[in-house]
């Protein structure tokens, strides 16, 4: 959530410092440690867990499942007791009155020994122990039922706060952080203001902010906790979203592109003589969309989400092939250079009939292929740039750059795809087509793509038999290679991938290298290719055609052909430790076959040490063939940070809020603010003024997001 602007309350922007019980010692390991500078990041520093200790627990109902419990009684006995090895401990005897247990303590004891008074009543949280019979807690955080600043903490849910062992070390432990929290709000609690407005927050039945951060740090109840949380993610999600439809907007009004409303000949004479096969129902959907986008003078912003295999390729090249029959050329910009490569030779033969041209654009081009490239696109001769991030660097530049397509849109930043359309030489905007083969989860899909219209390839292309899935044990490999043999005597070809290209001392697996020297030893009657991401462009591309010309018929790589090769002949794909590849990539890998007619297999190898979640995945590939619901597994598995790599994702760090645990309050908080934005975008209206505050500040905090519009 936002944090409280200068706008709003300059209170908060005080240096923690100045908070009693902080002071000079404390504040600068809070900043050091967890950046916490102001009252504002202290107030938002939220709790990783709870604890209710308002069930108070007998000594006498103990048993060895009881876990963590908190007693009530008095201290009977204390005493330091030297171990067998040496080492001295304290040890005291407590009594609730139904029975004994024993406290142990073997760090600070001096501390302890200081705080306890015998006899008088005091309430510890620990997790209990059985001996025998005795029963034991190591440890135990303990607080006098009378004590002032704790007070709000016996015997009620308690909270705990991430912390470190320095932190620790200065008394912020979970029982320091609450008590300089208490103080926070003896201070402050009366300056926390709204952000929401009295409109919102009945319609979505939530509570006021200060009641929200009052109980997120002291819960009176679990239900109270429960509607606290529900209403800060809310927010988190809230004001994101508001941005998102402040985006969407500013693209459709202030980013216009050239309008491209004919369909001419050459579109036509491609779709009627040179379409190598007649496409599916959703590629002519997807189609039509992005035509009716076009025409238009505000700027296409469109994702295309199509599994692999369904044909995304020829969707972009039908739209390329539109706005060169309106005088416009066309740039796509892919991952990596085997897949621009892939693009720019597919592209390249099916414009050929045409008489157009394509350059490609990479960093592995020499001087003389560079600058060639670079004349053709300036001068207008080629009608097509196909290339990596390169095509974003400065001295790239179009004669008139009219449609920008970014294939595996999520390998790139959110800033390098917005350079791209931007290369435009007018004030015109360059339409904007994003593309992806890994499907996207409907939750991450509307964090992201608010100012995004999705189009979805559901089908694939006929005749297109499912994968079979299987997974080994290295004990089966004998099996597996007489699998691939009894398929590449039938005529097929092979794929065998590895996670490294050298062998390497902290994973203990198999190298590629030395894996393609193996093969080329069991397999000898046929010829065995390699390609790995170290190689030269040339010699990759000399192998790859190799294999695409049937003179190999085995190819051993790295990941490098994750995307993009399509060898139709290609039946078999077998992962060698499999569980160290994500689900998308797996996924990503398995699309390099079965791209032709024949029944195709994916061969997942494991290794000899799988972990519980690489199981759960490679059972994932197994159970479904379906992108999206892998694609779900994916998220619920890695969390959205890894899923898409928070740096390049776009999304700002939630605190509370996750995309994949609340999915229905991101719906509620996403209808809102586009609901907000469309009754009152420039929020003037009175009512919105807190909203209006609270989103300045939001802004100020994701400038670089917020840029983009």
């Amino acid at each position: 959530m936002p944090h409280d602007s200068p706008y709003m309350n300059q209170l908060w922007q005080k240096d923690i410092t100045y908070l009693k019980k902080v002071g000079p010692q404390r504040a600068e390991a809070l900043k050091k440690e967890l950046n916490l500078r102001t009252y504002s990041d202290l107030l938002h520093y939220f709790p990783r867990k709870y604890a209710d200790r308002s069930q108070v627990t007998r000594i006498a109902d103990i048993h060895y499942e009881t876990g963590y419990v908190t007693l009530v009684g008095r201290i009977e006995k204390l005493e330091n007791i030297q171990t067998k090895n040496g080492r001295s401990m304290l040890k005291a005897v407590f009594s609730d009155g139904s029975g004994f247990a024993e406290l142990v303590w073997f760090e600070g004891a001096k501390w302890v020994q200081q705080s306890i008074k015998i006899k008088e009543e005091i309430a510890i949280f620990g997790k209990a122990a059985l001996y025998g019979n005795t029963v034991q807690i190591t440890h135990p955080e303990m607080t006098t039922t009378k004590e002032e600043n704790e007070a709000a903490n016996v015997l009620k849910i308690v909270s705990f706060y991430p912390t470190t062992a320095k932190m620790e070390r200065l008394g912020l432990d979970a029982k320091g952080f609450r008590t300089i929290m208490v103080q926070l709000m003896e201070e402050m609690g009366s300056h926390i203001e709204e952000t929401l407005s009295d409109a919102i927050r009945q319609q979505h039945n939530l509570v006021s902010r200060k009641r929200a951060l009052v109980n997120v740090h002291f819960p009176q109840s679990w239900e109270q906790l429960e509607a606290s949380l529900r209403r800060i993610k809310f927010e988190e999600f809230f004001f994101f979203q508001l941005m998102l439809a402040a985006r969407r907007s500013s693209v459709r009004v202030a980013h216009h592109s050239p309008m491209m409303g004919k369909v001419g000949p050459i579109f036509n004479e491609f779709y009627g003589k040179y379409l190598p096969f007649e496409l599916t129902g959703a590629q002519k959907r997807v189609v039509k969309e992005i035509r009716t986008d076009i025409r238009q003078s505000a700027q296409m912003n469109r994702l295309v989400q199509g599994d692999v295999g369904s044909g995304k390729t020829i969707v972009a090249l039908l739209a390329m092939l539109l706005a060169k029959d309106n005088g416009y050329q066309s740039a796509m910009m892919a991952p990596t250079e085997i897949l621009a490569e892939q693009h720019f030779l597919k592209i390249s033969a099916m414009i050929e009939p045409l008489g157009l041209k394509a350059v490609r654009v990479a960093g592995s081009q020499t001087a003389a292929e560079r600058r060639k490239a670079l004349e053709m696109l300036i001068s207008g001769e080629a009608s097509f740039a196909i290339g990596t991030h390169a095509l974003i660097e400065d001295t790239v530049q179009y004669q008139n750059l009219g449609l920008a397509i970014v294939d595996e849109q999520h390998k790139f930043g959110v800033m390098q795809r917005a350079r791209l359309w931007k290369k435009q030489n007018t004030d015109l905007y360059a339409h904007n087509l994003i593309m992806t083969a890994t499907p996207i989860p409907r939750t991450l899909a509307m964090s992201l793509y608010g100012d995004v219209d999705v189009s979805v390839i559901d089908e694939l292309p006929p005749g297109r038999k499912p994968i079979q899935t299987m997974q080994f044990k290295e004990s089966r490999r004998l099996e597996v290679f007489g699998f691939i043999r009894r398929e590449l005597e039938k005529g097929r070809q092979a794929y065998v991938v590895y996670p490294l290209v050298e062998e390497s001392e902290k994973l203990d697996l198999l190298a590629a290298t030395q894996g393609f020297e193996k093969l080329a030893d069991i397999f000898k009657d046929y010829h065995v290719g390699i390609v790995h991401g170290r190689m030269k462009a040339d010699d990759k591309e000399f192998e790859m055609q190799r294999f695409i010309k049937k003179e190999s018929r085995i190819l051993v790589s790295t990941t490098v052909i994750e995307v993009g090769v399509d060898v139709p002949n290609a039946s078999v794909m077998l992962i060698e430790n499999a569980e160290r590849f994500g689900l998308s990539q797996l996924h990503q890998l398995r699309g390099r076959v079965g791209r032709g007619g024949e029944q195709s297999y994916c061969l997942l190898m494991a290794g000899m040490k799988v972990s519980k979640e690489g199981k759960k995945r490679l059972q994932v590939m197994c159970d479904t063939s379906d992108g999206f619901k892998i694609s779900e597994a994916d998220l619920q598995l890695r969390g959205p940070g890894d899923f898409l790599g928070t740096r390049q994702s776009g999304l700002p760090e939630f605190q509370l809020a996750s995309i994949v645990d609340d999915a229905d309050i991101l719906q509620e908080a996403r209808e809102a603010a586009f609901a907000l934005f469309a009754e009152d975008p420039h929020l003037l209206e009175p009512q919105n003024a807190p909203v209006k505050e609270a989103y300045a500040a939001y802004l100020q905090k994701n400038a670089a997001l917020a840029m983009l519009a």
